[in-house]
């Protein structure tokens, strides 16, 4: 018999969770919650069986972090685990064993089996590639590109849609058919036409795009069209090195924690290379098994976001002293966000030309992360050359969104928590003057985004809801408060520059979200005001709130015991004071 172990990126002492009738969730379900609830990643591999103690609470410690169950939960948590064994086909092979096994496998071309024969004798990079298999989850699955378990590669693509269409064909939903969407990213092409044809070949109806198109734009037409399913070829704001997959339900979500769990079972008892189903492209296309979309498309997402603008006219009443610079980092954005703006109103948008240039390398940054103001260095260059009101950039698959509004002789870089303040009571504000705000209207923000926030709405009389990080988490608040008739969600955000406006989308949308602010800047503009300003104005309202992000970076076996004694420090000697400022409440969301 063997079990399942897990390996950790982060060190925690955790419990098993548990479902809300009281009992423990499954292993891949616990994988789950530990990555979207707790920031834990975790990789399951297959590991030989031991004994269990009979003490008072079970214990498996793995690379230094440690899981308890309960002693009155101790029988219930080896039947799961004894319930999810795999055969011993489909179980982990040592490192050695599995490079030999794709190196010798049919399936590789020339080229592919040259890469493995070049480090046939660097035991260290053979168990760097091949110690794991990538981890799925609700977010997908995301890595470096290379050949190799733990790597993003077509044969790992193919692998995937392979386990995901069979879960779409056992819901019957072939002829709902799937979306396929991509971004700027070196292969991103290659893997989305290797996932079309394994769709194809299990006999899904597939609509993938023609070109690269923003993440929103696949959630949109995934609800439009009534699509079972999704996926994205993207690594978000990664560095060049990197590229994933992110799968979709039919909400436009991504997957909920029990799909992605389904997906992640089967990934583990299909083969790797001979239990695929793959169709050829090019005779998909011929067949109309697989269609592209393109412009039909586009018009019908600018038409419902421009809907979305709630003050129409605001940008042309101001647009002949208006200035926007903006720069899509070589995505995705390119295309649809400077139309948006257009029709908007707005005559002087000035793109940051170099950027406009798809390149899966992001030559000009050293990270297309909106997040960071050094990012912006070219379309601050520019900026001042047009005396620019405000800046706008997007990242590579166009889901996040970062504004850096005129101050002084510079611009100042606006915080993903202070640009959705700004938003929220905006957006509010235009609903009531136009009498469009639902009497139980309702924003969310994360856990970890400003309690500003929360004074803004409340004071319009707009609940405030928090939900854990993520959008999959968001999608589902608005889907069940909405279902229920409990509250219409008008906003939703959080401090990592995400941000989802309207009811078409179930994801971050940062296309919506550019012409809004480029809306709400322009209706300031219009009242003698920068961004900045508005921003003074809430202070003065709400209070001045301040928050900063610090990363630190644990690498190796020694970051995981720096973390576990961090994380235990804090929660035995949690801090009294921050910089003279006493603390007054605190809260711990680990159980």
């Amino acid at each position: 018999m063997g079990i399942f172990g897990f390996s950790f990126r982060k060190q925690r002492a955790l419990p098993w969770p548990k479902t809300t009738e009281g009992g423990l969730v499954s292993p891949a379900l616990l994988k789950t919650s530990l990555y979207d609830n707790m920031d834990v990643e975790i990789t399951i591999n297959m590991l030989t069986a031991y004994g269990f103690p009979t003490d008072k609470k079970w214990r498996r410690k793995t690379h230094e972090v440690d899981i308890f169950v309960p002693e009155t939960m101790l029988e219930e948590a080896v039947s799961l685990l004894e319930a999810e064994v795999v055969d011993e086909n489909t179980a982990v092979l040592p490192p050695r064993e599995e490079y030999e096994k794709w190196r010798n496998s049919p399936a590789l071309s020339d080229i592919e089996r040259l890469e493995l024969e070049s480090i046939a004798c660097d035991e260290k990079e053979i168990e760097s590639r091949f110690f794991a298999p990538l981890s799925f989850g609700t977010a997908g699955l995301r890595g470096t590109m290379a050949l190799g378990t733990n790597r993003v590669n077509v044969h790992i693509i193919r692998h995937v849609t392979q386990a995901f269409s069979e879960i779409i064909l056992e819901r019957g939903a072939a002829e709902r058919g799937t979306v396929i969407c991509y971004d700027c990213r070196n292969n991103s092409r290659l893997f989305a036409e290797a996932a079309a044809s394994v769709f194809a070949g299990n006999g899904i109806r597939v609509g993938m795009f023609e070109d690269m198109r923003p993440t929103p734009q696949l959630s949109f037409v995934i609800r439009r069209y009534g699509c079972a399913a999704g996926i994205n070829i993207t690594a978000s704001h990664n560095t060049k090195e990197y590229n994933g997959y992110k799968a979709y339900w039919s909400d436009g979500a991504q997957l909920p924690p029990g799909e992605a769990d389904l997906v992640a079972k089967r990934m583990a008892s299909l083969d790797m290379f001979g239990g695929i189903k793959s169709a050829d492209f090019m005779e998909s296309l011929k067949s109309g098994g697989t269609v592209l979309m393109g412009a039909e498309t586009d018009d019908i997402f600018l038409d419902t976001v421009l809907a979305e603008a709630p003050n129409p006219g605001t940008v042309s009443a101001v647009a002949d002293r208006f200035t926007v610079v903006y720069t899509p980092f070589h995505g995705t954005g390119r295309e649809l966000v400077p139309r948006a703006l257009t029709r908007l109103g707005l005559r002087n948008i000035h793109t940051v030309e170099e950027q406009m240039i798809p390149d899966g390398n992001f030559s000009t940054v050293t990270s297309p992360n909106p997040e960071l103001p050094e990012s912006f260095k070219l379309a601050e260059k520019l900026a001042k050359q047009k005396n620019a009101d405000i800046i706008i950039g997007t990242d590579p698959d166009t889901d996040r969104i970062a504004v850096l509004a005129r101050s002084g002789g510079g611009y100042a870089h606006i915080s993903g928590h202070k640009t959705g303040v700004l938003l929220l009571d905006y957006i509010i504000t235009s609903k009531k003057n136009a009498g469009a705000l639902p009497e139980n209207a309702v924003a969310l923000k994360t856990i970890v985004t400003t309690e500003m926030a929360r004074l803004v709405a409340e004071s319009h009389g707009v609940l405030m809801i928090d939900t854990f990080t993520g959008f999959k988490f968001m999608a589902e608040r608005k889907n069940e408060l909405e279902a229920a008739g409990a509250g219409h969600v008008i906003f939703a955000y959080e401090e990592s520059y995400g941000y989802m406006i309207g009811d078409y989308v179930r994801d971050k949308d940062a296309v919506t979200a550019a012409v809004l602010i480029t809306e709400m800047a322009a209706w300031y503009l219009g009242r003698g005001m920068t961004l900045l300003d508005a921003l003074d104005s809430l202070y003065e309202k709400y209070g001045y709130h301040g928050e900063e992000t610090v990363s630190l970076v644990m690498p190796g076996i020694d970051g995981l015991h720096d973390m576990k004694n961090l994380m235990s420090a804090l929660r035995v000697d949690p801090p009294r004071n921050i910089k003279k400022t006493a603390v007054v409440s605190r809260r711990d969301y680990l159980p």
